[in-house]
């Protein structure tokens, strides 16, 4: 059985599949082709053939990758099928000056771009709904809990807000990595010395046809990009997570502060509603924490090409990709249907959540000793029944909540402001 159906949405799954990594390779075999036609290495007819000959149906993936296994990547037995696929007066020019992670690792930057864009899209998605709850809940009394134990009162709203921040921090994190997606050309270890003056034409060629960065070098070595996508991935899942993760806590039986309408019923229990969505966040997110340390790892590789670590990359890649699009559109869905119970908030606000406001009321007349060995009885009895009561008035303890709501908001609104 395969799990990834459950975590990964169907558009990013097609995204990252076996299909869409070969799609990709084949992309890079025929701008390879045009742009060295274009640059006068290859003849104008052998681009051609080669092109014709790019077609995704003509190729078995699933084969090409048992075959891959002799040359330890699938670029290789790729290009000795499209070779014979090829009309004789291109045969020669495939993949001419090229080498197996140039093909590889630039599918890798265009399988990323269209999954980066799906991703992003949810990410917009959770962002609006997120600051469509700090607005609305912006006054939306609650009591902040830290350690899992009521502390001070707060704001639905402040909270959303500050879903919303990290929102926009993982957003900028995710759109700093598309914008370092480059091609890779360097032919066998970094120099592109087979196509000789022409090699910096042919990779400005290569780059602009697949809407790629042009890298100042060769990045073989130096896998700094991938690392670095990992790492905004594994922030971006880890966002969507501990929403997830506040929102099940909230919806817990006891608490019942939100609710989730899309949860899903136990298998033998009908009064059930089971937090989905925040269970499927929390548990893409995990995984792509593990993928993105393969990721990170990778920078540490022997000379100009790893033994290893550069082929665990793949793989880790794709799930990394698919598995927080899966976190943050489960969490899209879940903040945009979330139903907030205001009356079960404040209902289940207790009075000691505001003992710091009146341990500071007394300390100003008693001293801080003195404050709080009065207050270790209780709340009562220390202060005039009048004043107490504006003490324990939670409306008067919230600080710059709204404020720092409305800061949200207006970061919320420039986030592209350059």
């Amino acid at each position: 059985m395969t799990f990834d159906a459950l975590f990964v949405p169907d558009e990013l799954a097609e995204a990252t599949s076996d299909r869409a990594w070969l799609e990709a390779m084949l992309d890079f075999e025929r701008v390879l082709a045009n742009a060295e036609s274009v640059a006068g290495v290859i003849p104008a007819g052998a681009a051609a053939a080669i092109a014709e000959a790019c077609d995704p149906d003509r190729f078995d993936v699933h084969d090409l990758a048992r075959q891959g296994r002799a040359s330890g990547n699938p670029a290789e037995p790729l290009v000795r099928a499209l070779r014979a696929a090829v009309a004789p007066e291109g045969r020669d020019f495939v993949h001419w000056g090229a080498t197996s992670q140039d093909t590889v690792d630039t599918a890798a930057m265009i399988v990323s771009r269209r999954a980066l864009g799906l991703i992003l899209e949810d990410v917009d998605r959770l962002a609006a709904s997120c600051a469509a709850l700090a607005q609305a809940h912006r006054d939306t009394i609650m009591a902040g809990r830290t350690l899992l134990q009521q502390a001070v009162p707060t704001t639905f709203g402040l909270k959303a807000a500050g879903w919303l921040v990290a929102v926009l921090q993982a957003r900028d994190g995710l759109l700093r990595a598309n914008a370092s997606l480059a091609v890779q050309l360097g032919g066998a270890a970094g120099t592109l010395a087979s196509l000789g003056e022409r090699a910096p034409e042919v990779v400005e060629q290569v780059a602009a046809h697949l809407g790629l960065g042009e890298p100042p070098l060769p990045w073989h070595a130096n896998r700094v990009r991938v690392a670095g996508l990992g790492a905004a991935l594994a922030v971006a899942a880890a966002v969507a997570a501990k929403i997830g993760t506040d929102v099940a806590l909230l919806q817990q039986t006891e608490v019942g502060e939100v609710r989730d309408p899309g949860s899903g019923g136990s298998s033998t229990m009908p009064q059930k509603q089971n937090p989905v969505a925040s269970a499927v966040a929390v548990a893409c997110a995990r995984q792509v924490n593990a993928h993105a340390s393969v990721l990170l790892g990778s920078v540490v590789g022997e000379l100009e090409r790893p033994v290893g670590a550069w082929h665990a990359e793949w793989s880790a890649l794709s799930s990394a990709l698919g598995l927080t699009g899966g976190a943050v559109a489960a969490v899209a869905r879940l903040v945009e249907e979330i139903q907030v119970d205001a009356g079960r908030m404040r209902a289940n606000l207790v009075e000691e959540t505001l003992s710091e406001r009146v341990s500071l009321a007394l300390t100003a007349r008693l001293g801080r000793e003195q404050a709080h060995e009065a207050l270790a009885d209780g709340l009562r009895g220390h202060l005039p029944a009048d004043e107490l009561a504006e003490l324990l008035d939670p409306a008067g303890y919230l600080g710059q909540a709204g404020a720092f709501v409305d800061r949200a908001l207006a970061l919320y609104e420039h986030r592209d402001d350059e």
